[in-house]
């Protein structure tokens, strides 16, 4: 069964994933980032891969190809606008009823359809979350939305961290906005934005 509510987040969330990345220079791309040793070019591949082709792919029950997996899609200047296209197709897919049941092939395990979907709403918000605070931008969602990545960042944050996709969590009050808990708990400082965006 279509599951409407985290399709609805999803199409929100790849609606800001793609305000945000039209707002990226050419000059920031070699910029660091806040992600490790990432530079936003890295950084902007990495998210433009997997919460795009990599949800369209899901929903296809495909693999990523080589091709895909190596391209640099910031070469070329109108990447963003690819991006948002790309997003479209991914959301449109999901829009399919049946494409919600069963479980999707991942190579090493298989994982239910509708767990893939979130984790990768959540990456479009984290990782967009991350350009945005990268580039002097704010990754802006409703509160509904900003639930819905909290509680899938909560139920495979332990998950993430074994294979070092989340840093240790980073304290913020315990009524802080649920997107700022949503960065906290994956291991981001949601300060690092507001400093950015202030300079």
């Amino acid at each position: 069964m279509k599951n409407d509510a985290m399709h609805a987040y999803m199409i929100e969330c790849a609606a800001e994933a793609a305000r945000v990345a039209r707002s990226v220079t050419a000059a920031q791309l070699s910029e660091p980032s806040y992600c490790s040793d990432w530079d936003v070019r890295t950084l902007v591949n990495h998210w433009v891969l997997y919460t795009s082709h990599g949800l369209e792919h899901r929903a296809l029950r495909k693999q990523l190809s080589e091709e895909l997996t190596a391209r640099d899609f910031t070469a070329d200047p109108g990447w963003a606008e690819a991006y948002a296209a790309q997003l479209d197709r991914a959301v449109a897919a999901w829009d399919d009823p049946d494409v919600w049941e069963g479980e999707v092939d991942l190579g090493m395990a298989k994982m239910p359809a509708a767990d893939i979907a979130s984790m990768i709403v959540k990456e479009m918000a984290v990782h967009g979350w991350d350009v945005a605070a990268a580039t002097g931008q704010e990754f802006r969602i409703s509160d509904g939305a900003a639930r819905f990545v909290l509680d899938v960042v909560d139920t495979h944050a332990e998950l993430y961290r074994q294979y070092d996709g989340f840093a240790d969590p980073v304290p913020v009050p315990d009524d802080a906005p649920p997107f700022e808990r949503a960065l906290a708990h994956s291991g981001r400082d949601p300060r690092l934005s507001r400093a950015k965006v202030d300079q």
